[in-house]
């Protein structure tokens, strides 16, 4: 009886070849089955808000339900060390704002080991940029940022201002400020962003920050006074309160952003179409509709542009936290 060898090039050309046509069929077909989009925050934020209006664009793009699933602790690194985990096949994604970047950066100032870093997510998109504002009781004495500075020169470590927590998204932009104008300020962190403002509508705290959709009613209302926002333009909300650039205030640019991610070492093809089903998701009435209404204007930027974005907000974070050291 003939024996007959195939070449171990031809060989391994076939397993190639099958597995290619295997990937490719499973990229034609996707979705084929419900998407997870893991939120590592509770409900109710920014970033849950965002990712719930994206889903259902998604749902009504791919016709396949985008379930929301929020996996909240340590401060997002449980949600996101899960989607880092998942199969790189399309079907585990991650909304999430700087704490990818800024999680980390506080871990290595510690000298603690980190289970990731933004390498280990593929950039899909950018849904929103929003600027935070710099806010002060209407009744204090500083009607200017120049009024602000001249009197924290005068009086270091004595206004205080509130923040969500160590190195958040409310407290490293108080930071970059304050380090840009040249004045020390006393941090109190609160455990989030409501309690942050809620301090300094009672008078706790001298000062805050906050994202334009939750501060303006209250400016409006006339309870807060609005100084600047921390953008490299005025905000649509807020087209009367300058820019920290502006003001000459430099490398005082910070964004609560939200985008989407998946797991690294995703198929280029596969990206290739996510990507378009975004691009198609957020010009669906209905997310634009509930994102207007949520005063978060959509800032939609595309993998490349994504990426760009992510290495300038990298080095703005890690230079902010390196400024501002350990914090117990």
């Amino acid at each position: 009886m003939k024996k007959f060898y195939l070449p171990i090039g031809s060989l391994l050309f076939s397993i190639a070849f099958l597995c290619s046509n295997s990937v490719c069929a499973q990229v034609s077909d996707y979705p084929s089955k419900p998407v997870s989009l893991v939120v590592p925050f509770p409900p109710g934020g920014a970033v849950d808000q965002a990712g719930r209006s994206v889903a259902q664009a998604l749902f009504e793009v791919w016709k396949q339900p985008v379930v929301i699933l929020n996996k909240a602790g340590a401060g997002g690194a449980i949600g996101m060390t899960s989607v880092m985990n998942a199969p790189p096949d399309g079907y585990t994604l991650l909304a999430t704002h700087s704490a990818v970047i800024s999680l980390p950066a506080s871990e290595k100032l510690f000298g603690r080991a980190t289970s990731f870093d933004k390498s280990s997510f593929t950039p899909l998109a950018l849904l929103v940029a929003d600027p935070v504002v710099l806010i002060v009781p209407v009744d204090s004495p500083w009607k200017t940022v120049q009024d602000f500075v001249v009197d924290a020169k005068k009086r270091p470590d004595a206004i205080t201002y509130s923040s969500s927590g160590a190195y958040s998204a409310l407290h490293l932009p108080m930071e970059m400020f304050a380090n840009s104008a040249g004045i020390k300020l006393r941090h109190v962190p609160f455990s989030g962003g409501g309690p942050a403002l809620t301090a300094v509508l009672g008078g706790v705290v001298d000062v805050s920050t906050g994202v334009p959709a939750v501060v303006t009613p209250h400016i409006k209302a006339g309870k807060f006074r609005a100084l600047l926002v921390t953008g490299y333009k005025r905000h649509p909300l807020l087209p009367d309160v300058p820019t920290a650039m502006e003001l000459g205030y430099k490398d005082v640019e910070f964004y609560l952003w939200v985008g989407l991610f998946g797991p690294a070492k995703m198929d280029d093809d596969l990206v290739k179409k996510i990507r378009q089903g975004i691009a198609k998701a957020v010009v669906e009435p209905k997310f634009v509709e509930h994102m207007n209404q949520a005063g978060a204007p959509i800032d939609y930027r595309d993998a490349p542009a994504f990426n760009a974005f992510l290495n300038k907000d990298s080095d703005r974070i890690n230079n902010a936290i390196k400024n501002i050291g350990k914090v117990d």
